[in-house]
């Protein structure tokens, strides 16, 4: 199972790690020759938003992405990554892959420091660790978007069909559950 890690900026190397130990062949996406070879899933990390949407356009990598995502292709994003797939943008007009249905707002627990950690069961499960770093918020979604995991009532971990997106970053701590789910998505559409 062959997965993309956009490697433009932020937290992707720490996707990296947990793929390969569940199995799964993680490889960089830095830019538009790297998605040449078919792969199965595709991970939108962490980092600033802005940033990786901006380096998406620039380096031709927006457009070939998108396509792949509206076809189908399993995708994860954690927070900017989840800001990424997100159809709106609170105070925000500028969209970028615009296809997960929910409202986000961008820092919404605060800046660095108003960072933490918590637990909460997730998609029906145990309780999982759950960090938070200059986290977004969903502040609405749409009829098709199940919720999978809450904390203090706010959905911060939704599914939509072959989208899965978590305002935490599961890849930072040890709890392989959310990485888990998502090679399980990959495997259902890949078969592998």
């Amino acid at each position: 199972m062959r997965i993309g890690v956009l490697a433009l900026q932020g937290a992707f190397i720490e996707h990296e790690r947990r793929l390969a130990e569940l199995g799964a062949a993680p490889f960089e996406i830095r830019e538009r020759r790297d998605l040449d070879a078919p792969f199965d899933g595709l991970v939108l990390p962490g980092g600033e938003s802005t940033v990786q949407g901006k380096l998406l356009r620039d380096l031709g990598l927006f457009e070939p992405l998108r396509a792949q995502i509206a076809a189908g292709l399993p995708t994860f994003g954690t927070c900017a990554g989840l800001i990424l797939l997100a159809k709106e943008i609170l105070n925000d007009p500028l969209v970028h892959f615009g296809l997960l249905d929910v409202v986000v707002e961008r820092n919404a627990y605060g800046r660095q420091l108003g960072s933490f950690h918590a637990e909460a069961p997730f998609a029906g499960g145990a309780p999982i660790p759950l960090s938070f770093i200059r986290a977004p918020a969903i502040r609405a979604q749409g009829p098709d978007v199940e919720t999978l995991a809450t904390v203090d009532g706010i959905p911060v971990a939704v599914r939509q069909g072959n989208l899965l997106a978590t305002a935490f970053h599961p890849e930072l701590d040890p709890d392989p559950t959310v990485h888990r789910l998502f090679l399980g998505m990959v495997h259902q559409v890949s078969g592998r």
